[in-house]
């Protein structure tokens, strides 16, 4: 019997909405649409995936309130990864006043696109950190999407605030396209040997050769994070929909799976539900 199957991160958009500006340019044409989370339902059952994260896609305060109402009215969201901003003083009475809004109990971490920030070192400026230190009090976790050269950065933050749990987005985004591992995985290995971070199975395929790229192509970098991490600290995200320009929602599932054959049974439910449902205390939907 396949695992049932916990979805830590996937995304949701209406252009009608707001418009999502990083959707640009002809390669990203195919999701430069309205994503519901109905679209996401017949692939997430036929996966057997019994519950989600839906993560944050931008800057925009609105957008929470609005993907906790999302989650409040669905089945299948289990937890909500939002955005709201770090550097203000009451960070922490607007993580309060979120955690109010209808669906508020779904709100389990907060993202910034630390990724694109202008700033290479915002993870540590203090007001950051004190809003970190924020988001910790509240009883969630911080999401971090970067780039491999913004790893360190990401080491230093964790260290400097070990009571904050700290989520690794797509494995730090390494270079599948080019086949090469340093200074990625050695940068890795540094962030993981920090008890307080986790990182995702996810966002890899889109990482490399969207036309062309294969479950061994994949490997050497879930097999870094596997013996870095270990399956404890590792869990599954499908990246959905931006994955969609690489491979289909199920494609994306078994090329995870077949990246984990290897483990026992027992690691392989912490990748694909236990680490998700433990780091982000996710309760109430599909089988524990």
């Amino acid at each position: 019997m396949t695992q049932p199957v916990v979805d830590a991160h996937h995304h949701v958009w209406d252009l009608a909405v707001r418009d999502q500006d990083w959707i640009t340019g002809p390669a990203l044409a195919p999701i430069r649409r309205t994503f519901t989370v109905d679209d996401l339902a017949p692939h997430a059952r036929a996966a057997t995936v019994v519950a989600t994260v839906l993560v944050q896609t931008v800057t925009v305060a609105e957008e929470t309130p609005e993907f906790l109402a999302l989650a409040a009215d669905s089945d299948l969201i289990a937890g909500v990864v939002g955005w709201t901003d770090l550097t203000r003083p009451d960070v922490a009475d607007t993580l309060a006043a979120l955690a109010e809004l209808p669906g508020g109990a779904h709100l389990v971490g907060i993202r910034h696109q630390v990724q694109s920030d202008p700033d290479p070192q915002w993870l540590l400026r203090a007001d950051v950190r004190r809003g970190l230190a924020a988001v910790a009090d509240a009883g969630l976790v911080y999401d971090l999407v970067v780039r491999p050269e913004q790893l360190p950065m990401c080491a230093e933050a964790a260290a400097r605030l070990p009571h904050v749990t700290f989520v690794l987005d797509h494995l730090g985004k390494p270079p599948v396209a080019s086949g090469g591992l340093e200074p990625w995985a050695s940068s890795l290995r540094t962030l993981a040997s920090l008890p307080n971070t986790v990182a995702k199975l996810s966002g890899l395929v889109t990482e490399a050769d969207w036309a062309s790229w294969t479950v061994a192509g994949l490997r050497p970098y879930t097999d870094t994070a596997l013996a870095a991490f270990g399956p404890g600290r590792l869990m599954f995200g499908s990246d959905w929909p931006v994955s969609g320009l690489a491979a289909s929602y199920g494609e994306v599932i078994d090329a995870a799976r077949e990246l984990t054959a290897e483990l026992s049974a027992a690691e392989r439910a912490e990748v694909f539900a236990g680490t998700a449902r433990r780091v982000y205390g996710l309760r109430g939907q599909g089988p524990a």
